[in-house]
């Protein structure tokens, strides 16, 4: 059986030479896939979250892979409903979001890599959401240094995207690439299997449900399309000229400025310098110059126009039929707009985005060094709703929710949202706005502690003020100190971060796990087939727990040796025999093979 990587890159290769993928459902019968895919997701938060069964990661075993495996070989497989809740959002609304059961999470995450693997080096590079190595900083950083001059943006959001797309187009844009009926005909299977809730069932006719591990590579390999018509298309029927051409009046003056400098009259020149820098050296209306600039993330794109306001309005236009005719997607009348980029911003991804411009800014030779470039900013209304959160009646208070949790716990939660909040918005040119949150957190975290130890701020905060040496220089930040006999001492802070703009900032949505070919240590103790309780050899399961806080349950005189053995190895996975595993979950005592 082959290396799961050595398959994974065959298929990869085919990809970048742009072949047909043929006989891939047969590569569904590899054991080493479907231990690639749990060592990958068991990790997940949603591992240990049912869907319409209540089977989980928990469990987890060999025997388990060649189940399934042979089920898909024989195509006895049948995906089960998934199990639908509502998320609520922003607006006050909510998003549907579909979980499936663990053994089809499994076979997604399956079927994802081979997807992941084909289509990756075949996608356009205009796309950032939901790929390896890139996500919303790349897509930013995009923007910020190439989009230089725009006058227009045209933001768009597509309605309901992954509950709209059409299952007849998807299947036939895998055709095209794909033949293989068997995959296809799996993952047609996928996407028809329906949803329950309020326990009934409902059937799918259109969409991809979200919270499906696969569902977001489908989309992608939807949108690309739009991906291939905005870049082949529209952006070359909106790009003309090779550069703007001299501005009349400048040019009048350069060639006035040269004369004077030819004569010998250095005020007069002088004079004249000045005046040209009050003037753009390129023509910025020049009729015979055209740019368009695209990007997407996920259902959200953005394009950046150089030229007249009428025909950004048709570009909008021509993309809306796009997705009506070829897509049958609609866009969001509420969320697609023509803004200008001067005047107005543009809202993608979290930031405003905006074109500068200021002519009374110049650099050192006194050129206007502003103009033109491309400006991110923290919403102010960012600031303001994310500080309310800490606020009660115009007043920061405390979090009751965390008055049972250790200071060392509270500390840390509320530096993990901060630094949160500072390297997402790290690009941001007025990121200082920060600040504001920084002092409405603390002040929110000195309460709360204060709350709890029927104490007061001034003392919690004389209690816990502290300085840590950063690159940037010394800063004052909160710090709590717990000092355990025999261990390293646990040392928290909360502060700082500073809050200097990054020039580039190394967030994304996931690690290209390619990279690493060996087996996760999880994956390697599965295969050793050896319980970690009894030592016993032979069939083993792997138990699975949501976090490690679950192991210290109050009321609990003494901890169960599995429990013991978890904690000490600081691990929320414990390989065990059939026999101890049924022993954990009914409660019995697990004994050691020499009885401790």
């Amino acid at each position: 059986m082959r290396n799961a990587e050595t398959v994974l890159s065959v298929i990869r290769d085919r990809g970048k030479r742009g072949l047909p993928l043929g006989d891939v459902y047969r590569q569904l019968f590899n054991p080493e896939l479907y231990l690639r895919a749990y060592g990958r997701i068991y990790r997940n938060d949603g591992a240990m979250t049912p869907g319409t069964t209540t089977e989980t990661v928990d469990g987890m075993s060999m025997a388990k892979i060649h189940s399934l495996i042979d089920d898909i070989r024989h195509e006895r497989h049948r995906w089960a409903p998934v199990r639908r809740v509502h998320i609520p959002k922003k607006n006050g609304k909510t998003r549907p979001l579909g979980i499936p059961v663990w053994k089809d999470k499994l076979l997604q995450e399956v079927m994802r890599s081979i997807l992941e693997a084909y289509y990756e080096p075949q996608y356009s590079d205009h796309s950032h959401g939901f790929r390896p190595e890139r996500g919303c900083h790349t897509a930013l950083e995009h923007i910020r240094h190439v989009w230089t001059g725009t006058k227009w943006f045209i933001e768009g959001d597509i309605t309901g995207c992954f509950d709209n797309i059409d299952h007849e187009i998807l299947l036939s844009i895998l055709r095209d690439k794909i033949q293989d009926e068997r995959f296809i005909r799996l993952t047609e299977n996928l996407l028809k299997a329906g949803y329950c809730e309020q326990w009934k069932r409902y059937p799918t006719f259109s969409g991809s449900p979200q919270g499906g591990i696969v569902s977001p590579i489908l989309a992608n390999i939807y949108l690309d399309r739009l991906d291939q018509f905005a870049d082949k298309i529209l952006t070359s029927e909106h790009t003309q000229g090779a550069k703007r051409v001299v501005h009349p009046e400048y040019e009048r003056l350069a060639n006035l400025r040269r004369l004077a400098r030819k004569h010998g009259r250095w005020e007069e020149a002088q004079r004249l310098l000045q005046q040209m820098q009050q003037l753009p050296s390129l023509d910025p209306d020049d009729p015979g110059y055209r740019r368009l600039r695209y990007v997407r993330y996920a259902d959200d794109f953005l394009f950046g126009f150089i030229g007249p306001k009428s025909e950004a309005l048709a570009i909008k236009d021509q993309i809306g039929q796009f997705l009506r005719d070829q897509l049958k997607l609609e866009l969001s009348p509420q969320k697609t707009l023509v803004t200008h980029a001067t005047t107005g911003h543009a809202r993608f991804l979290g930031y405003e985005i905006s074109t500068d411009l200021a002519n009374t800014k110049h650099g050192p030779d006194g050129r206007r060094t502003v103009n033109g470039g491309i400006a991110l900013r923290i919403p102010a209304r960012f600031v303001q709703e994310t500080c309310a959160r800490f606020m009660s009646n115009g007043k920061v208070t405390h979090r009751a929710e965390l008055l049972n949790e250790s200071d060392y716990d509270i500390v840390t939660l509320y530096q993990g949202e901060y630094r949160g909040y500072v390297e997402y918005y790290g690009l941001a040119h007025n990121l200082t706005w920060l600040g504001t949150l920084w002092f409405t957190m603390e002040t929110s975290l000195l309460r709360t502690l204060a709350n709890k130890h029927r104490s007061s701020v001034t003392a919690m905060a004389r209690k816990l003020r502290s300085k840590r040496y950063t690159p940037q220089g010394w800063r004052k930040c909160l710090e709590v100190v717990v000092i355990k006999p025999d261990k390293r001492r646990l040392v928290t802070r909360f502060g700082a971060i500073s809050l200097s703009r990054r020039s580039k900032v190394n967030v994304r949505d996931r690690t290209d796990m390619s990279r690493f070919p060996r087996r996760s240590e999880l994956v390697t103790r599965l295969l050793a087939e050896k319980c970690e309780v009894c030592g016993s050899e032979g069939a083993v399961e792997v138990h699975h727990i949501r976090k490690l806080a679950d192991l210290n349950k109050p009321g609990r005189r003494e901890r169960p040796l599995w429990a013991r053995i978890m904690s000490a190895r600081k691990r929320k996975t414990l390989v065990l025999c059939i026999g101890c595993h049924d022993d954990l979950h009914a409660g019995r005592p697990l004994n050691r093979r020499d009885g401790t």
